[in-house]
């Protein structure tokens, strides 16, 4: 059902605002375009009213979700590319079509570490997409291969690699093409008005790495510090330099300690612990040789295969590190409440995923407390995901399978816990029961944080004027009951 004149209303409904809060409203779009409409300035300078009004019977309508790290879903893998580009392509297609059933609108398609001649074709086929009855594909999200070997997690060692060329060891890997400045890279998308986005997670303390984000960044990619084991010193100063994001927080990285809280300590940045170090101190610390790993566990790992887990789970331990940078004297003290002193760098975003399983809700908790204002819910889900999947056995490649039992992922035979297959929407319900925090501050986090991250804010993840009309309808329980992507209705629930 269309509008005479493409102007919809949506009425008795409760809209997210970008605080967090839920207010009821009336929202106005114009299904033509495909965006959301000053409902004031289209009544008194257009003249017009909706002819098309429904009725949300007091129901939520929020912004659509926006997934940022997924590898997968509905039996696609993201990572695997059979040398079949229109194979490659249908599956894509089928993870938009169907994913909107979870409130998703806009997805990061992940790639975890792959044999580097397969990165140039992959990173081309995942160039941005969208198509009037599916979700928006973004673009892409390379995780890996510089990464840490200690906290690879699923990633297969043989294929990590240093940078030692800086910005040509990235070009040689991803392909020189995929990496041009923003406007070029958009220029083969599917218009001047294409929206699309790039994101490399790797470690800052892999050699060659750090002294290439400030050109990453100035090209227009995100920047994410994950399977890592930089200290806090290495993580500040990736900051520093425009590291933008942090994947998967707690997963594959070294955890809390008091005296060199690392990554994780990022959210809780002093101001007087940003200042640069002293002319005769390095920039930042070399990696002690206890993370180093003999050639022998290289090869056994190698020999061992692709392992059937989450790419984020890693369970190996890192001794903190001595911190260098002490806290500086002459700092000025705020004298009054208001007066609250900030790092000298901006906090970086953070994922997380909220499935109960990679993080324990307390974990959550914790996290959002100390920094609510960047928190990203990710999936990080594996092509096994579908929420109409049965439980039972299901091949994951290479010979091996899959136990689902819910949301849990086993590998066969053991009960070795190899991930989940949580959707976002229920990352969102679950966020409200861990953290207590209402349902409207979820929502934010699966929606504006994750534009803003990507730098979409003005067209993805908000109810502004302007933005894209990609919506999705939940009722009170957080539940999804239809989503909407550029104006028109593509999923709603069976009743």
């Amino acid at each position: 059902m269309t509008s005479p004149n493409g102007l919809v209303c949506f009425t008795n409904c409760l809209l997210p605002t970008e605080d967090g809060n839920l207010v009821q409203k009336d929202l106005w779009i114009d299904e033509r375009r495909g965006v959301i409409l000053d409902s004031q300035r289209t009544f008194f300078q257009r003249k017009e009213r909706p002819d098309r009004v429904i009725d949300l019977g007091g129901n939520i309508l929020s912004p659509g979700f926006l997934d940022i790290q997924i590898n997968g879903a509905y039996n696609f893998d993201f990572s695997v590319y059979d040398g079949d580009d229109e194979a490659y392509l249908a599956g894509l297609r089928r993870v938009g079509e169907r994913i909107v059933e979870t409130g998703v609108t806009s997805l990061l398609p992940t790639i975890i570490t792959q044999e580097r001649s397969l990165y140039p074709k992959l990173l081309h086929l995942l160039r941005p997409y969208s198509a009037p009855n599916s979700a928006t594909l973004l673009g892409w999200h390379a995780e890996g291969p510089f990464i840490q070997f200690a906290k690879r997690g699923a990633h297969a060692p043989q294929f990590l690699v240093p940078a030692k060329e800086e910005i040509k060891s990235f070009e040689d890997v991803y392909g020189k093409e995929n990496l041009a400045e923003t406007e070029d890279w958009l220029m083969a998308g599917d218009g001047p008005d294409s929206v699309g986005v790039r994101v490399i997670t790797a470690a800052p303390e892999v050699d060659g790495v750090m002294a290439t984000v400030p050109e990453l960044v100035r090209r227009g990619i995100v920047f994410s510090i994950g399977h890592s084991i930089a200290t806090t010193d290495i993580a500040t100063a990736a900051v520093q330099r425009g590291a933008r994001l942090i994947t998967h927080l707690f997963n594959a990285m070294p955890q809390l300690h008091h005296r060199d809280p690392s990554i994780i300590g990022l959210l809780g940045a002093s101001p007087s612990s940003s200042t640069s170090p002293s002319p005769t101190q390095p920039a930042f610390p070399a990696i002690s040789t206890l993370h180093r790993v003999p050639s022998v566990v290289k090869r056994a790992a190698a020999q061992a295969g692709p392992q059937a887990t989450s790419e984020a789970f890693d369970d190996a331990q890192t001794p903190p590190q001595t911190p260098i940078l002490r806290a500086q004297e002459g700092f000025g003290l705020g004298l009054h409440k208001d007066d609250q002193a900030e790092p000298a760098f901006e906090r970086p975003f953070y994922e997380l995923i909220v499935d109960g399983i990679h993080s324990h809700p307390n974990s959550v908790r914790l996290a959002y407390s100390a920094f609510p204002d960047r928190c990203i819910l990710i999936t990080d889900a594996m092509k096994i995901l579908d929420p109409n999947l049965h439980d039972g056995v299901h091949e994951w490649r290479d010979g091996k399978r899959f136990v689902k039992a819910g949301d849990r992922l086993f590998l066969e035979g053991t009960d070795t816990l190899a991930g989940s297959v949580v959707t976002l929407d229920k990352c969102v319900r679950n966020f409200t029961r861990f953290t207590g925090c209402a349902l409207g501050e979820a929502l934010r986090c699966a929606t504006l944080n994750p534009a803003r991250c990507l730098g979409l804010a003005h067209r993805k993840g908000t109810l502004r004027p302007g933005a894209d009309a990609d919506l999705v309808v939940l009722d009170r329980a957080g539940n999804v009951l239809s989503t909407w992507v550029a104006g028109h209705e593509v999923w709603t629930r069976k009743h």
